[in-house]
């Protein structure tokens, strides 16, 4: 997803509700000068990509996220996860970049997954 694509399905992701080119518009051009034609466009090329279903209001549509934040950040991951030729040493890299607070939160991720019958095991003697 582009830079414009992102800025766009960000403000769909917020709103968590159907939007028109004008409201995204409208919010866009408070950080920068941009036409409505082009926010149309985006829209439509992420339509096209399947980000978005749309619903004809009038003569214009009203767009909405086909899926969430979480979902599409989750897909870019797997998507460069698979491409490594070394998995786990992609994944030893990706911890090492990540705060605190994040590997708490893949702590919980995990723990979630594996479900109360199946803890994940601590073999690396890195308990809390």
């Amino acid at each position: 997803m582009g830079e414009l694509e992102d800025a766009v399905m960000t403000r769909v992701w917020k709103w968590n509700r159907p939007v028109t080119v004008r409201e995204v518009l409208e919010d866009l051009q408070q950080e920068r000068s941009i036409a409505y034609t082009t926010v149309m466009t985006v829209l439509d090329n992420l339509h096209q990509k399947g980000w978005v279903r749309r619903e004809a209001e009038g003569r214009a549509y009203r767009y909405e996220a086909v899926s969430t934040r979480a979902a599409y950040a989750a897909a870019l991951m797997n998507e460069a996860w698979s491409r490594s030729d070394n998995p786990a040493a992609a994944l030893v890299a990706f911890f090492g970049m990540m705060s605190p607070e994040q590997r708490e939160a893949l702590s919980d991720a995990v723990r979630m997954v594996a479900g109360p019958d199946n803890p994940p095991s601590d073999e690396g003697g890195q308990g809390r």
